[in-house]
């Protein structure tokens, strides 16, 4: 998503591990062994952790999904947990943005005195709206970049078969999935693409708004009410869809 303007109003698990004590019958120093033992471990998948959020953020995909399969989360699981976050993300999404049709309606033919009170609500449920759409964006954008690394992985291991039925069975397989996330990605971006006409358009009212902050200039936007309503229903179908599709793909991955 583009820059978009910010208004200002006019004027490893945590915990502390438990110290083990001794059993019975046990050396104290075995114990301590043990107890240290799990802490290298414990101490080594943190690292590790901490290693792939690092390779995730400088954007080296390959090397943060092997080092995630080193501690046990592999790329479907992964792909699994992405789908659900942009669910969730493309459901909060849709509030957001009728909160801010609702913001924009409370504003125009109104008369009373509290314009700029208003108008603070209007702007700060626009921003919410922004940056709701850029988290949308920015989840989709990781459940593509794990389903395609995940896919291909799969495609050039096909190679590893020695039994032919097996590979025709996991290639028929592949490509049943592959028609899945296909599909789910076609719902996610049409949901995505839906976010930005209709920012654009609550960014000009509010624009509009800050400028004429009375009553006689905003008279007449109570007209665009039903046509910004329309385009914001019509965001939340596309988000409703994707939200089903997500569904779908998460009950059959499981």
């Amino acid at each position: 998503m583009g820059q978009r303007m910010h208004f200002s109003a006019p004027g490893a698990p945590a915990g502390h591990p438990g110290l083990e004590r001794a059993r019975p019958g046990i050396p104290f120093a075995t114990s301590s062994l043990a107890m240290t033992s799990r802490s290298s471990r414990a101490a080594s998948l943190g690292h590790a952790l901490l290693l792939a959020l690092l390779l995730g953020a400088a954007g080296c995909q390959k090397t943060y999904y092997s080092v995630l399969e080193q501690v046990g989360v592999e790329k479907r699981e992964l792909l699994t947990r992405r789908v659900s976050s942009a669910k969730e993300s493309q459901e909060q999404a849709q509030q957001e943005f009728r909160d801010a049709l609702e913001k924009f309606q409370a504003v125009t033919g109104y008369h009373g005195g509290e314009l700029e009170e208003r108008y603070d609500d209007l702007r700060d449920a626009y921003q919410r709206s922004d940056e709701r759409a850029r988290d949308v964006s920015d989840r989709i954008d990781a459940v593509e970049s794990v389903a395609s690394a995940l896919l291909e992985e799969w495609q050039d291991e096909l190679d590893d078969y020695e039994d032919h039925a097996l590979r025709r069975r996991s290639q028929l397989r592949l490509r049943a999935t592959q028609h899945e996330v296909d599909r789910l990605m076609r719902a996610m971006h049409a949901a995505e693409r839906s976010l930005e006409p209709v920012l654009r358009k609550l960014e000009d009212r509010v624009l509009y708004v800050k400028h004429n902050l009375n009553a006689a200039a905003l008279a007449g936007l109570d007209a665009e009410v039903p046509e910004l309503r329309q385009d914001v229903d019509r965001l939340v179908r596309e988000m409703q869809e994707s939200i089903a599709e997500a569904d779908r793909f998460i009950a059959q991955s499981n």
